[in-house]
């Protein structure tokens, strides 16, 4: 599906810093906005309904599975994912870029449904690094870190499937690398042609 609105995936481990990326892009960006996704997980922290997750029980996720609602979804950690069709659809349709944190495996998905959409995959400095960043955040044991580290080894083996890889040693330079990313997609002869169709056809190259 082409449309004038470009989109872009966000993926990376837990404790790399893919939220606070994200978040401080849309702080700096007023054309960007992201995409809320559903999950059956629990709230965490501050988090609120609507704001960080659409909260819902396993029972209400698989049945809008079933009704075709997701345009990708997956387990992780245990809990399940997923992203509105419809959501995404409306928003580029119309023009919005939109940015989508997701795990890997969505990302993959989106790309085969969207063949513009932009992959981008965070990666810690080193493993002691993102150790200490998920012992620092306080919100899980010790048996959970461990299964994130192992989980994030396997994780961090797909970024050969993106199309861009940030590595967030230094959070400023990390948010400097994806503005550059989102200005420079919607520089692309492609993009430039979707979203202003009117420029290309009254200078005849369409």
């Amino acid at each position: 599906m082409q449309t004038p609105g470009n989109l872009f995936v966000v993926a990376a481990p837990s404790g790399t810093g893919k939220s606070s990326l994200v978040n401080a892009l849309l702080q700096l960006d007023s054309h960007l906005c992201v995409s809320v996704s559903h999950t059956t997980r629990v709230p965490r922290g501050q988090e609120q309904e609507g704001r960080e997750y659409h909260f819902v029980d396993e029972a209400t996720f698989r049945a809008m599975v079933e009704r075709g609602d997701f345009i990708e979804w997956a387990q992780v950690h245990g809990h399940l994912y997923g992203t509105s069709r419809r959501a995404i659809e409306d928003s580029l349709k119309s023009g919005q870029d939109i940015v989508l944190e997701i795990d890997w495996q969505g990302a993959l998905q989106i790309k085969q449904l969207f063949s513009d959409a932009v992959l981008i995959f965070i990666l810690p400095p080193n493993w002691q690094e993102l150790l200490q960043r998920l012992q620092r955040r306080g919100e899980d044991g010790a048996a959970v870190i461990q299964q994130r580290m192992e989980n994030a080894r396997a994780e961090v083996a797909q970024a050969q499937h993106f199309d861009f890889v940030i590595i967030n040693a230094l959070f400023e330079t990390a948010l400097f690398d994806l503005k550059t990313i989102v200005h420079s997609q919607r520089l692309k002869y492609a993009a430039q042609r979707r979203h202003r169709p009117q420029v290309f056809k009254a200078l005849d190259l369409t």
